[in-house]
């Protein structure tokens, strides 16, 4: 069982189960569980659309609990049907944990795995000792994590940030300017605003107004957005009622070429700063909470980054842009000052380089160790039977 609450979530439950039927055999494994297109194309068919329970926030996370609890009985419900031999419950913390804590009173010998655990280190200390009470072990992809998580009990592996795992060699810069037939010096600027409803509604207006300003500013500039299927209709509904071209994209390897070509990028904190910092992308980060989360997350927060190779490097390698801060004026003088100086860039680059290296770039793959431990622990169970 393969569970999933988030885009994120459902790009690694499909490379998981990809790396799961190299090992057992594509005629030898199926899967249940709750995912979106990813992991529906590798055979997990969802009972209900995942985007459902993809809440950011506290405010919007009370006003969601009914429909959560909702799907939470159906996810278990799946469960005692289908009957797994082991489950693996993706990111999202809110949905997952209740899921696992569900799965526990249903099926007490069945084997509960977390990928991708709470970031302690950051804020709320407390829910490692949750976790460790909740599931049997923890995939972790920071290299950070073990230590909080042991501390309670709980048996965890790093098996590395996907992102770091991702494979840029065939992104081709030259093939995105070609499609936008762009000029050599033509400066490109990708915009990124989040694959979730809540980060489309508080922080891509935000992002739309500095493109549009840095735009007017620099009649060359090319604006280029990528577009999370989660979010779609939001996003082509407000860029069709902006005043200047936008180049969108739906289709993961232009994306990837978008991050080749940018001169610059202006990204929502997330998975994809790694991904940009890999493809050697110069970036300003910005991001939003509602306005009762924030204050609250102010006094749970024990780290002054959100983004995780900031965090690792100890450095503001990337500028952040948070709450009120994060506004089109502030955006857009970020983000020109670095289209105009080389030089900026370049030592951006190198000092998000560095960060990676920290972060365990260039490690295994982590999709592979994550199913190496899954089918450990089925082999386990199995022989315990």
């Amino acid at each position: 069982m393969l569970v999933a609450g988030e885009a994120s979530g459902d790009a690694l439950g499909a490379q998981l189960a990809r790396a799961l039927k190299r090992r057992l055999g594509a005629q030898a494994v199926r899967f249940v569980g709750v995912g979106g297109e990813q992991m529906a194309r590798e055979g997990v068919r969802s009972p209900f659309d995942y985007r459902q329970v993809t809440v950011l926030g506290f405010f919007e996370g009370l006003l969601a609990y009914p429909r959560i609890v909702a799907r939470v009985r159906d996810t278990v419900a799946l469960a005692e049907r289908e009957k797994p031999d082991i489950a693996v419950l993706i990111d999202s913390w809110g949905f997952t944990l209740r899921v696992a804590q569900g799965l526990k009173r249903a099926a007490p010998t069945l084997p509960v795995v977390k990928y991708v655990g709470p970031q302690v280190w950051a804020s709320r200390p407390g829910r490692a000792r949750t976790l460790a009470g909740t599931v049997d072990h923890l995939l972790s992809i920071h290299v950070f994590d073990a230590p909080y998580f042991e501390a309670e009990g709980l048996a965890t592996t790093f098996v590395g940030n996907p992102a770091l795992a991702r494979d840029l060699a065939q992104a081709d810069g030259a093939r995105l300017r070609a499609r936008l037939a762009a000029d050599p010096d033509d400066p490109i600027l990708l915009v990124l605003p989040g694959s979730r409803r809540g980060e489309i509604e508080r922080i891509a207006p935000a992002f739309f107004q500095a493109m549009v300003r840095l735009k007017v500013e620099r009649p060359k500039l090319r604006l280029v957005l990528p577009v999370a299927p989660t979010v779609a209709d939001r996003v082509k509904a407000a860029v069709a009622g902006l005043d200047v071209p936008v180049f969108l994209i739906e289709d993961d390897a232009l994306k990837y070429d978008a991050m080749k070509a940018a001169t610059v990028a202006l990204a929502c904190s997330g998975t994809v700063t790694t991904e940009l910092a890999l493809a050697g992308c110069p970036m300003v980060v910005g991001y939003k909470v509602g306005r009762i989360t924030y204050p609250i997350l102010r006094l749970m927060i024990r780290t002054p980054y959100i983004t995780l190779f900031n965090i690792a490097a100890k450095a503001f390698v990337a500028p952040e842009f948070l709450q009120a801060d994060c506004n089109g004026a502030e955006l857009a003088r970020a983000v020109a000052e670095r289209l105009d100086d080389p030089d900026l860039r370049a030592r951006q680059i190198a000092g998000q380089f560095a960060a990676l290296e920290k972060m365990g770039k260039g490690g295994p793959d982590p999709s592979e160790r994550a199913a190496e431990v899954v089918t450990e622990m089925l082999e386990a169970r199995r022989s315990a039977l």
